[in-house]
């Protein structure tokens, strides 16, 4: 045990306020597990929350987990320090339940090493009665389990505060009946939104195709993704307070879900329906900040969307406390929004468009305009704020020469209009490539060829290179097409992700698939049929298949979806 390690835990801990220890004994010990840096984990508005819910329990303790940084990693492994958890500084093994929060697929490596530091059992078929019952929840658990199915024991599918707590009632009454290991792993496959990967076969063809998925026993044959209806019944803002966060705000969760039918998006398609807080919550929610005296930062898939924004931002502001947002529609923000971050201090605004032309837009379903990006421009530049930043996706279906070319062209246009307007601020485009992702329209695509990517962002860079005031910023293309077979891989990409854990970790992945006798190629670049079975298809967000796999044919002939409306029954969420 190296006491500098617990030493620095405890003082970190010194520094929060709001966190919760129980006295030992007498609650079931719950770690809450992120599989990154605590830098990030308390950036994560959900960990927040299940923390909250969890310790709201008269039997359940729930502690913190986070990885260590790389140094601090080595010197773990190094004095053989078990990974100890924020609160009491007790090894992750001496935990009943592990419950990781997962919102990145390259986390998966960190979730393989902090199993192992915390001396629990990698893999779920080694571990005995006497160890740690391993679950998963957050995005990627919900979207596609299969790549993690080795290791954790049981998924949590779906928004987690409908679920946890059915899943801490029936754990502790299998405790209390004496149930071993495999009954109670049973019993929780009856809960509606718990997956239990090994009460679910798959079988593949000789041609290596996934054949079959089916049920094991008494399992169910399909887990349906839960949903909180009504949202002011779970409040959602930070609970623990600390400096040490990516942002250093206050988070305030205003909505849920995405009615816009981007077709790239996740979030968009698994967490619908759209759904708003009242406007009293939120302002509840203010008041409880103010002691904090930290920025408010609303959290939601588009900001601009929430029907009472102008009062929430009127609201903040009368109680003498500044608001930040990460991003927000174009074509929905208001005077009053810009006006509320520019006097908070906001010096930068995020726009999405995520295609330079307006044809990659009708492909993508976006719905923003160029006169919607001028506008918020204007709105911007009326406030004082004289910088802009642009997400754009390259690599996306259909895309040719011409639309990466429209992405130079559009931002020289933007940049030539602030010049225009007297403003000599900067434009910033931060450029990723596209990565298809499960029960999305894009699930069948393929993504582009790395050479492909490599070749449009030296193109685009060279287009951008004469242009001063704007900036293109990209992150490595190498970890997307990781990210990429992760998003889409089956159970059999678990045993290369096993084997590169042993061997190194993310940067020994290409080598785990090739040892396993799997093809990156055919998880990153082939077309899925549209009666394929899919490896997440044992799972059910509520949506029709087949309004999915028509989106995707849509989006080939370039047709708008209209946003959710009242009454709509066309993807089957709200049948």
């Amino acid at each position: 045990m190296n006491w500098k390690l617990k030493e620095k835990l405890a003082a970190r801990l010194a520094r929060e306020q709001g966190h919760i220890i129980y006295p030992a004994g007498g609650r079931t010990r719950f770690a809450l597990a992120y599989p990154n840096s605590y830098f990030v984990g308390m950036s994560n508005l959900g960990l927040h929350i299940i923390y909250d819910i969890l310790n709201r329990r008269p039997d359940t303790a729930c502690e913190r987990f986070f990885l260590p940084d790389g140094r601090e990693l080595d010197e773990y492994r190094r004095t053989q320090t078990p990974l100890l958890s924020m609160e009491t500084q007790t090894p992750l093994s001496d935990f009943a339940v592990i419950g990781f929060a997962v919102s990145f697929e390259m986390d998966y490596f960190h979730l393989l090493d902090m199993l192992e530091v915390g001396r629990v059992p990698v893999l779920a078929s080694e571990r005995d009665e006497r160890d740690s019952l391993v679950i998963a929840g957050g995005p990627c658990a919900t979207f596609n389990p299969e790549p993690l199915s080795l290791f954790v024991d049981a998924f949590i599918i779906g928004e987690g505060e409908e679920t946890i707590g059915r899943f801490m009632d029936v754990y502790h009454d299998a405790k209390a009946d004496g149930a071993d290991r495999a009954e109670t792993l049973r019993r929780l496959s009856h809960i509606p939104g718990i997956y239990v990967p090994s009460l679910y076969g798959h079988d593949y063809n000789e041609s290596g195709e996934l054949e079959v998925i089916y049920p094991i026993g008494d399992a169910p044959s399909r887990v349906e993704r839960q949903w909180v209806k009504n949202l002011d019944d779970f409040p959602a803002h930070t609970v623990v307070v600390t400096d040490e966060t990516e942002f250093n705000l206050y988070l305030i969760e205003t909505a849920r879900g995405c009615g816009r039918h981007c077709r790239f998006c996740m979030a968009g398609y698994c967490f619908r329906r759209p759904r708003n807080r009242s406007l009293g919550v939120l302002k509840d929610a203010v008041k409880a900040a103010k002691v904090y005296g930290k920025r408010i930062g609303l959290m939601g898939a588009a900001i601009s969307d929430y029907p009472e924004i102008d009062a929430l931002a009127g609201y903040i502001l009368s109680k003498r406390l500044t608001m930040s947002v990460a991003s927000f529609r174009a074509d929905s923000v208001t005077e009053t929004m810009i006006r509320s971050l520019a006097e908070s201090g906001m010096k930068t605004i995020t726009l999405a468009p995520e295609a330079g032309s307006a044809r990659m837009r009708a492909v993508i379903n976006k719905g923003i305009e160029e006169v919607h990006l001028f506008r918020a421009m204007d709105l911007g530049m009326a406030a004082g704020i004289r910088h802009y930043r642009l997400y754009i996706m390259i690599g996306l279906p259909y895309e040719t020469e011409e639309d990466v070319d429209a992405i130079g062209e559009l931002a020289g246009r933007l940049k030539e209009y602030l010049e225009r307007n007297e403003s000599k601020g900067t434009l910033t485009l931060s450029v990723n490539p596209f990565i298809p992702k499960p029960f999305t329209p894009f699930q069948w695509a393929p993504m582009a060829n790395k050479k492909y990517i490599e070749a449009a962002m030296k193109r685009l860079k060279k287009a951008l290179s004469g242009r001063k005031g704007i900036e293109m910023i990209a992150e490595p293309t190498k970890s997307a097409y990781i990210q990429g077979v992760l998003a889409r891989g089956d159970r059999r990409v678990s045993r290369a992700l096993y084997r590169a854990y042993l061997s190194g970790g993310a940067k020994s992945f290409s080598r785990a698939m090739k040892a396993e006798a799997l093809k990156e190629e055919d998880y990153l670049y082939r077309e899925y049929g549209e009666r394929e079975i899919l490896p997440w298809d044992v799972l059910d967000m509520g949506m029709k298949k087949e309004y999915l796999y028509e989106e995707w044919r849509r989006a080939g002939r370039m047709e708008t979806t209209v946003p959710c409306f009242d009454g709509c029954r066309r993807c089957g969420v709200c049948i």
